[in-house]
């Protein structure tokens, strides 16, 4: 009787005897197989790793609950007030992470609003357009399953409460 030949196992494969599991499941010996294989034959989109920092979740999550139509600020009164006094400043840009806490995982993201919703507006309403809106742009732009988007309305905008900056129209 002959014995049959057993090939090596190529790299990245494991060495379990017996048949090898298919590629991303698992085998009864408590190995797996890895789903992305390395080396000149994988796809090159599959060769090695990306990693998203928080801040970039924070600006797409801010500029994304900006663009809700009822939202009149994120952040709280003194958030607000000093990215105010930034954006006056030569050269300052407005702080769109301003009111936005997000924890970023491998595959997942939680993400934390501070809102100030317009006087007037349904506030359900709103939440409701910032998660849409939010989760559409976190998942298309980064890959990752946003599996919660977490609203606190902190203020509500009443039409008093514009100020008049007569100083902007007296020095141009």
């Amino acid at each position: 009787m002959t014995t049959p030949k057993t090939a090596t196992p190529a790299i990245n494969e494991p060495r379990t005897g017996g048949t090898k599991p298919a590629a991303g499941s698992s085998s009864t010996s408590g190995t797996t197989t890895l789903k992305d294989s390395s080396g000149a034959d994988s796809q090159p989109a599959t060769r090695g790793k990306t990693s998203i920092a928080d801040g970039v979740v924070e600006k797409i999550a801010g500029m994304a609950a900006r663009e809700v139509s009822g939202v009149y600020a994120l952040g709280g009164g003194l958030a607000r007030t000093l990215g105010a006094v930034r954006e006056r400043v030569p050269g300052g840009r407005p702080n769109v992470t301003s009111g936005v806490k997000v924890e970023v995982g491998e595959r997942q993201t939680a993400i934390d609003l501070d809102i100030v919703v317009e006087y007037g507006v349904p506030i359900t309403d709103v939440a409701a357009d910032i998660r849409e809106n939010v989760i559409a742009a976190v998942e298309r732009m980064t890959g990752l399953e946003v599996v919660e988007v977490n609203i606190a309305v902190i203020d509500v905008h009443l039409p008093f409460d514009e100020e008049d900056n007569d100083d902007e129209a007296r020095v141009q």
